[in-house]
């Protein structure tokens, strides 16, 4: 449950700094290619977290290897610091460079996390797969934004 706590709290957060002010700022921008519709965020998201949630605690509860288990979920907790930082900066303070970098950091944590998961439990690693698959997209997508409107 601390989890899904946990990874709720950074969404919500999220969610809570997308809105008003944030989308009339994000609406302005000019988007690159691919960009999806807005209402595709909240049930992505909500799905990524989930699934975070779920893997985190599947290597939790894995007693076997204390060692790799503290330093994978050490990286979930570096991963989850690098997603929640990532909102703020792009949309809170509307900085897409910054934003670019944050973004690049949480790539690399979350791969960094997938192993080190997998490293424990192989379905938990690869429970994974989507969130480095979305944040890719979602780099290209920063990455867009601050190319397009600089």
């Amino acid at each position: 449950m601390g989890f899904l706590g946990l990874c709720l709290c950074v969404g919500g957060t999220a969610g809570w700094l997308t809105v008003g002010p944030a989308l009339g700022w994000y609406a302005s921008l000019t988007h690159p290619p691919l960009s999806p519709p807005n209402w595709l965020f909240g049930p992505v998201w909500t799905l990524l977290y989930a699934m975070m949630a779920v893997s985190a605690w599947m290597v939790w509860r894995d007693a076997n290897r204390p060692r790799r288990r503290r330093a994978a979920l050490t990286a979930w907790g570096v991963q989850l610091a690098f997603n929640a930082s990532w909102t703020p900066v792009f949309f809170g303070l509307h900085l897409l460079l910054p934003g670019l970098l944050v973004i690049l950091g949480l790539l690399a944590a979350v791969a960094a996390t997938a192993w080190k998961f997998y490293r424990v439990d192989r379905a938990a690693g690869l429970l994974l797969l989507p969130y480095i698959c979305w944040v890719s997209f979602a780099t290209y997508l920063n990455a867009g934004f601050w190319w397009l409107n600089r």
